[in-house]
């Protein structure tokens, strides 16, 4: 039984979307104790994948998911941001 709702949950666009913007928030976190380029660029993949799940759940009934998804994900942009930018 828990096979069969674990290929019920990977097959849901709105828990495929959940899973990638965490995978993102622990990739920037990751960057953010070893700020190397190879884990920049892991951070950056990571937000693109989420973006592509959100996208996918975004034709989901339930769009407070999604907006809620949204929001995170703009927090984790804005984090790998103020990573980039220079310190004074």
């Amino acid at each position: 039984m828990d096979n069969q709702q674990s290929s019920i949950q990977t097959q849901n666009p709105i828990s495929q979307a959940q899973n990638a913007v965490e995978q993102a928030k622990n990739a920037v976190a990751q960057m953010q104790s070893h700020p190397t380029q190879q884990a920049l660029e892991g951070a950056q993949n990571a937000i693109e994948q989420a973006e592509r799940a959100i996208a996918q759940a975004n034709t989901s009934e339930n769009q407070r998911a999604v907006a809620e998804m949204v929001e995170q994900l703009e927090e984790v942009r804005r984090r790998v941001a103020q990573m980039q930018q220079p310190q004074n």
